[in-house]
């Protein structure tokens, strides 16, 4: 959020793009050395900005942050809000992965901030996880358990279904380095998770 200089009027054309040169900046820096490792002279440095006028747009490195975590965690919830409940079970539960591990390769740096954020025990982000996560999952879960009720998917425990959907498909934006190292060169890590994904959560989630 901008502070109440910058909020006083709307933004200009250069402002909006200082504004995001900011936001790009420290997710870069954010997802490199976490919250606690990052100041605002590293974001300013990597936005090519002086750190007075970083401070024109955000008044502090929580609000930078906070922005950053608003913005990823719609991202980040828009893939389950699409799975829909009038929809066939197993194409909907696919297409979920399929979106969940697109999100890892097209986000990588985001999906090393929010793991970040967990990791320290999610002090900036822990009424989100327990209000709109929650309420998320649940409803979705109530889906997943109907379906499996009408035996139209395996009956499986809903929320660790979900749970082991993001351990499938966030770990390899999350150990990157891990993946590429271990599966060496000539490899396209999602194109192989892709087709693995999709064998295993059709003999998993078979009546």
């Amino acid at each position: 959020m901008a502070n109440g200089k910058a909020a006083e009027r709307p933004l200009t054309r250069i402002q909006q793009k200082n504004r995001q040169t900011i936001l790009d900046a420290a997710l870069d820096v954010f997802s490199q050395n976490g919250f606690r490792g990052s100041t605002l002279d590293q974001i300013a440095d990597v936005a090519g900005l002086s750190k007075p006028n970083l401070l024109y747009y955000f008044p502090s490195k929580e609000a930078i942050h906070a922005e950053l975590l608003s913005l990823l965690l719609d991202t980040w919830l828009d893939p389950l809000r699409a799975l829909d409940p009038e929809g066939e079970p197993v194409a909907e539960i696919m297409d979920y992965v399929r979106r969940k591990l697109e999100l890892s390769r097209d986000y990588p740096r985001e999906s090393r901030l929010f793991a970040n954020e967990i990791l320290q025990g999610a002090p900036r982000i822990m009424e989100a996880l327990e209000g709109e996560l929650k309420a998320l999952v649940d409803e979705k879960a109530n889906v997943l358990k109907d379906w499996a009720e009408a035996g139209r998917i395996a009956n499986l425990p809903p929320h660790h279904l979900i749970f082991s959907i993001w351990a499938l498909t966030q770990h390899y934006a999350d150990f990157d380095v891990q993946v590429r190292a271990v599966l060496g060169p000539g490899h396209d890590p999602y194109a192989e998770a892709d087709a693995f994904l999709e064998t295993l959560f059709h003999k998993l989630l078979a009546p």
